[in-house]
């Protein structure tokens, strides 16, 4: 299956493109992510002495559906796009987990994003499973009822693989409520109304509050308390951040409340520095107004690669994966380094900050508040209430929490790294459900 595209790209503006699209730039081409996933997991799997068989079942997705997507251009062409759903393991809760549009989107990528989609519920003990969708197009060249017309004809192509109990979707990269309102609606045209089927919506359509800043949230309550069990007064702490969407502005505006220098952030434009600290709350007021964190009022241009490496106690990369890989990884200088991304570090980059000392603490463990919130969401919607913002925060903080303590405690009896015993913890979970199901 070619990853390609087949639609040459319009030449008209971007007409109402996603609210977050600040993203870092796209990992390099040819990344195997689904080999990056394979051995993370074969590391937690030999320490644990994990049977093969269960092994077997726990690395074998499910469903994968591979679908054609027609979509009639404002200028009246005909292009055809690739979508994808994989449906990774459901022995512990129906499928959940994220949809992506993006050039770079294949299979191999959503595979892997499913598997990590089941460790993450299982790590945050929330009765979900793994999957992850998306679909091979670039939507900042795409207008809006362009991309109504992708995502509604998208969600008639796998609906027969969704359900409230089955595969619940929600938000991802270059997606946003309004996308997840468009699938809600074309489910609910054969299915009636069922806001359950999608979290990450807008509030006034069953989203949850809180949603929006959730996997932020997660960020921060991780980062607090990692740099709390290692020795680093966050209050005293310099920060840098790459990206600056959802995951990456709200992580900077939470951690920048709890008195940390931001001392650096970047998006797909470039990035800034400002030794003395960023005032985050201006930061995000100039993005609002221009799109980008570049040509911030009293800040110092740099690269995304130079913000990667700057001498800072703490590294957040909150954007695509595979920042960080083996030929960048001896010129970090981070003490710790914060995955709010999705595998932004590399297996051979992952070996070579365990050998300088460096800390990581893993995507699965990070980015786990939006699936936890979406979960909260779903809740929601299938109890027919809402809860308050208190609620949703005050739930979150005692998942994120527990989470965080039973990790920790496996990486300190243990001695494993943060993320093998991350792993340990997940597939401890999953495999128990494994085999009292078969």
């Amino acid at each position: 299956m070619s990853t390609a595209t087949l639609n040459p790209p319009p030449t008209r503006p971007v007409i109402d493109r996603s609210p977050a699209p600040h993203q870092a730039p796209p990992p390099a081409k040819h990344m195997d992510f689904n080999r990056i996933t394979d051995e993370q997991f074969a590391a937690a799997a030999d320490h644990m002495k994990l049977d093969k068989d269960v092994q077997m079942l726990l690395r074998t997705p499910y469903r994968e559906l591979i679908v054609q997507i027609p979509v009639r251009m404002d200028d009246g062409r005909l292009e055809m796009f690739h979508g994808y759903r994989v449906q990774h393991n459901a022995v512990r809760g129906p499928y959940k987990g994220g949809l992506r549009f993006h050039p770079d989107v294949d299979l191999n990528e959503v595979r892997s994003l499913a598997a990590l989609m089941t460790w993450k519920t299982a790590l945050a003990d929330i009765p979900f499973g793994g999957a992850k969708g998306g679909v091979t197009c670039d939507p900042t060249i795409m207008s809006r009822a362009e991309l109504q017309s992708l995502t509604r004809e998208f969600t008639r192509k796998i609906d027969m693989a969704l359900g409230i109990y089955r595969d619940i979707a929600a938000p991802d990269v270059n997606t946003n409520a309004q996308v997840m309102a468009w699938i809600m609606d074309e489910y609910g045209k054969k299915h009636g109304y069922t806001p359950a089927i999608v979290t990450g919506k807008p509030v006034n359509l069953g989203g949850s509050l809180g949603r929006d800043q959730a996997t932020g949230r997660g960020t921060m309550i991780i980062t607090r308390e990692a740099c709390k069990a290692f020795g680093i007064d966050l209050a005293r702490a310099t920060v840098a951040i790459q990206g600056f969407g959802n995951v990456g502005s709200w992580s900077a505006k939470l951690i920048h409340e709890l008195g940390a220098k931001i001392v650096a952030v970047s998006d797909v434009r470039g990035a800034i520095l400002c030794e003395k600290g960023l005032d985050i709350p201006r930061v995000i007021e100039h993005v609002k107004a221009t799109g980008s964190v570049v040509d911030f009022p009293g800040a110092q241009a740099l690269s995304n690669e130079e913000l990667l490496t700057s001498k800072v106690d703490v590294l957040v990369p909150a954007a695509l994966g595979g920042a960080i890989h083996r030929d960048n990884a001896e010129a970090v200088e981070a003490r710790i380094i914060i995955e709010a991304g999705n595998s932004p570090v590399t297996p051979r980059a992952d070996e070579i900050l365990r050998r300088r000392g460096i800390r990581i603490v893993p995507d699965i463990l990070v980015n786990a508040g939006g699936v936890t919130v979406s979960y909260f969401e779903w809740v929601q919607n299938l109890q027919q209430i809402r809860w308050s913002l208190q609620s949703v925060n005050e739930e979150l903080e005692k998942r994120m929490l527990a989470a965080w303590n039973a990790v920790y405690r496996v990486h300190a009896d243990d001695r494993l790294p943060l993320r093998v015993a991350a792993y340990v913890v997940a597939l401890g979970r999953v495999a128990e459900a494994t085999r009292q199901r078969y």
